[in-house]
């Protein structure tokens, strides 16, 4: 298991992350260090995973109101606030990303009259109790989903809910992790999760390193896979979960949740509480970020691979009803819906 951090504030209080547009091939770190540098990275999956999101804005808060702490008190909030407002926009579907913010805007309510040392300080400590929570959420959510694991299993997860989409283990592939050290036997199967690859490119990556057996098949595969027997268990991340326990993951995971109940293999979701929005009713009511064609279109390959003028349909996400899910695995439990 790496012991590298997708995102972290290093002893220089500056703002690192693995930029993940650059793997496989590539391992570089980058530092946000302004708001344009902290929304691109979101808004081009720099940085991506609903936990690692909100760590990253969380830090990045600090890193800008750093920044700021020569200006003059009222322009520094005034300005701070409309960083916060404009990074809660950059995706709208990951509500970590907003749940984080509001921890920050929190404590510059909490801590606004203070003088700025005291400010940054707060706003530091609060956003690294978020990373640190996300850490403990992640190694309780891998003790709560590894017993689900048995010898000789074949395991399917999609897109990627390692360590590189949070501050640690993860969230659908901690329980593979535990199951590792604990000796169990099993293999995985990694969705390469077309348009971006994630799958492919990301966890195939995460697994690999940590030396578990795992093969990556091509979305359109898994049913075929389900019906000759090999999956045995289907473990996915959550971006947002309805008050009715709707999923919101990454698009694909619909086809997955309905394969699943057709040939009767448990499906769960992963996601720490912080992923539960009790103020959307069901997933009907979840903004589903759209993205740029140019990902169908050109993709990795940056060279065409559709007709020029096509129209093209690309959500990042789709909501998977409540009924197709086996449980909900969280740092509490294993919440069940149906």
């Amino acid at each position: 298991m790496s012991q590298m951090k997708a995102v972290q504030l290093d002893d220089q209080d500056r703002l690192i992350i693995i930029d993940q547009t650059r793997l496989p091939g590539q391992l570089v770190f980058i530092e946000l260090d302004d708001q344009g540098s902290l929304l691109d990275a979101i808004a081009r999956l720099k940085v991506r995973g609903a936990p690692a999101i909100g760590i990253a804005a969380a830090y990045g808060v600090y890193v800008l109101a750093r920044s700021y702490r020569d200006l003059p008190r009222p322009l520094l909030l005034d300005t701070l606030n409309a960083n916060i407002a404009e990074l809660r926009r950059v995706r709208p579907t990951a509500v970590n990303l907003d749940w984080a913010l509001g921890r920050m805007e929190q404590t510059l309510e909490r801590c606004h009259t203070l003088e700025t040392p005291q400010l940054l300080a707060a706003l530091k400590a609060e956003a690294a109790a978020i990373d640190k929570e996300d850490a403990a959420i992640s190694r309780a959510i891998a003790a709560f989903g590894a017993p689900l694991i048995h010898e000789g299993m074949g395991v399917l997860t999609h897109c990627n809910a390692g360590w590189l989409a949070t501050s640690e283990l993860g969230t659908a592939l901690a329980p593979l992790y535990l199951a590792q050290q604990q000796g169990k036997k099993f293999r995985v199967y990694c969705d390469e999760t077309r348009p971006l690859l994630q799958g492919a490119r990301l966890t195939a990556y995460e697994l690999m390193q940590a030396g578990i057996n795992t093969t990556l098949i091509c979305d359109n595969m898994a049913a075929s896979l389900m019906a000759a027997g090999q999956v045995d268990l289907i473990f996915v991340g959550a971006d947002r979960v309805a008050a009715n326990g709707d999923v919101a993951n990454k698009i694909g995971t619909l086809s997955l949740a309905i394969n699943a109940a057709h040939f009767g293999i448990p499906f769960y979701v992963c996601a720490p509480s912080s992923t539960l929005d009790p103020a959307t009713p069901s997933g009907a009511q979840i903004v589903i970020e759209q993205r740029a064609a140019e990902e169908v279109t050109e993709a990795w390959y940056r060279q065409r691979m559709a007709p020029e003028q096509v129209q093209v349909y690309n959500p990042a996400f789709d909501v998977t009803p409540h009924q197709l899910i086996s449980g909900l695995i969280t740092e509490d439990g294993i919440r069940r819906f149906r």
